[in-house]
């Protein structure tokens, strides 16, 4: 009688829980959508319902410059992230200084935008529900993306000092997830109230 032929054995599986780091930020990623959704609802919901005016096709400038910076710096902070992989120290620290420069030209669009809107526009928060809808919105994005700004400026200045290495890539990558974050959201708040609110 033939004996049966026994099995390879199969190599063990290992499991590696994920970093700390990134389950933090995804989980602060997921809360931070509900929010941005409750928000983006809401300006969805009162469009077109304001009964004084100004009305948002005449007062808002689309801000393509701007958002082309925004979504610039997604690309520059993931090139940044691989040069760190990379042990290129130089090249992060350069691309991750374009990266903040990015982010702040588009602060300072945000903020022109304001200006123009109230002074120029009369347009506040408390004027009518599309004022407060919009500077609900807009203003939440702003707020994310100078929190990103206030890390991308303090990992820039650890890096000037000669403090970031390449064992250092992974809270590097942890904190560019929040930038791409920001960069996602933008295109949503981009669409809902230049495009689908005009």
């Amino acid at each position: 009688m033939n004996a049966i032929p026994m099995a390879p054995p199969q190599p063990e599986l290992q499991w590696e829980l994920p970093s700390r780091g990134r389950v933090g930020m995804f989980s602060l990623i997921a809360a931070e959508s509900a929010i941005f959704t409750i928000f983006v609802v809401a300006y969805l919901f009162y469009i077109g319902k304001s009964l004084t005016g100004p009305m948002p096709n005449e007062v808002l400038r689309v801000p393509v410059l701007y958002t082309i910076c925004l979504l610039s710096s997604s690309l520059t902070i993931h090139l940044a992230a691989r040069a760190l992989r990379h042990g290129s120290i130089k090249v992060f620290g350069i691309l991750w200084f374009v990266t903040l420069a990015l982010g702040a030209t588009f602060l300072y669009g945000t903020a022109e935008e304001w200006h123009h809107l109230i002074y120029d526009e009369g347009l506040t928060i408390s004027t009518n529900l599309f004022g407060t809808t919009y500077y609900s919105l807009v203003g939440l994005h702003a707020f994310h993306v100078t929190a990103g700004l206030i890390g991308l400026f303090a990992v820039l200045m650890f890096t000037l000092v000669g403090r970031v290495r390449e064992e250092h890539a992974e809270r590097v990558d942890v904190l560019s997830l929040y930038w791409h974050f920001v960069d996602a959201v933008w295109v949503v708040v981009f669409t809902v109230v230049y495009v689908i609110g005009r």
